[in-house]
């Protein structure tokens, strides 16, 4: 009765924000997202994959990456989770939890790894009868699946100065763009249209085969944490600002134009980081309900 209830209200929201599709796209475009809870969604073990069934608010289609983009969504219904999308670092290039992890007012935990730990530990409570009516769980399960992709976005983990990218304006091609939505869609969109015959279902398959073949050695280390957590925000975050630093920001500057040169050497690592996240996801779950 209880999951009856709380899956009626998320359906109402989730139905509410799909009437329409606001302009601005924020963390990786819709595309991301389905990619990395796809990879997620195949790799779950059962328990995860029986546990994330029942959270799954019964909307016609019922499975975890048709809804990965709800979070960006409702952050024009609840304003209070805009700040839990991105992480504001100064410009070194270097991340630090108690430094950066804060929104514009300085409100501590209010970032995107702070989200990721708080949904996490909701999300542990899965099963609990002691914690019934605590948390929405539905919720917990939804902005989870979303703060872990963002949290794998380089420019999601950017300069304060110019908010992750959001201020550089440059050319992608001929199209004028800011360098922030360039890496949330621009570059995935040009992959899918060159190489995939506009396909994103044939884009998380070459990923896919990438994770089994190139990236095998390394799949492991993506999907352990350090001392036993559940998840660990941090090291995605400090990998996030490498990654800013040494290919999103590199060579760009106001009104550059990025064509073939910064497209095909920047396409590697965005599949790189769509593919940790996509494992990542999985393993978390894969902790939580495990």
């Amino acid at each position: 009765m209880e999951k009856m209830a709380l899956n009626i209200q998320i359906s109402a929201l989730i139905t509410l924000t799909l009437a329409f599709l606001c302009p601005a796209i924020h963390g990786w475009g819709v595309d991301g997202h389905f990619i990395i809870c796809t990879i997620a969604q195949h790799r779950l073990s059962e328990a995860a994959s029986d546990a994330v069934n029942q959270l799954l608010p019964d909307n016609g289609e019922n499975d975890l990456p048709s809804l990965c983009a709800w979070a960006d969504r409702m952050r024009f219904r609840y304003h209070w989770s805009a700040p839990l999308h991105y992480i504001n670092t100064p410009d070194t290039c270097t991340y630090e939890y108690a430094r950066d992890c804060k929104d514009e007012s300085g409100e501590k935990g209010f970032c995107v790894a702070g989200a990721i730990n708080n949904y996490t530990n909701q999300l542990l409570t899965y099963g609990n009868s002691s914690s019934k009516n605590q948390y929405n769980l539905t919720q917990a399960l939804l902005f989870l699946s979303h703060f872990m992709g963002d949290i794998h976005q380089p420019l999601h983990v950017g300069f304060a100065s110019d908010r992750g990218g959001n201020t550089i304006n440059v050319h992608w091609y001929t199209r004028t763009a800011v360098l922030h939505h360039v890496w949330d869609a621009s570059i995935i969109e040009t992959a899918e249209e060159r190489f995939y015959s506009s396909s994103v279902e044939e884009l998380i398959k070459a990923i896919e085969q990438n994770i089994t073949k190139e990236w095998a050695d390394q799949v492991q280390k993506w999907e352990k944490c350090s001392y036993g957590k559940t998840t660990c925000p941090d090291i995605y975050a400090s990998e996030g600002i490498s990654a800013a630093c040494d290919w999103a920001y590199k060579n760009v500057s106001e009104g550059s134009t990025l064509e073939d040169e910064y497209f095909l050497s920047r396409l590697p690592i965005v599949n790189l980081r769509l593919a940790e996240g996509g494992v990542r996801l999985a393993a978390t779950l894969n902790r939580i309900f495990g």
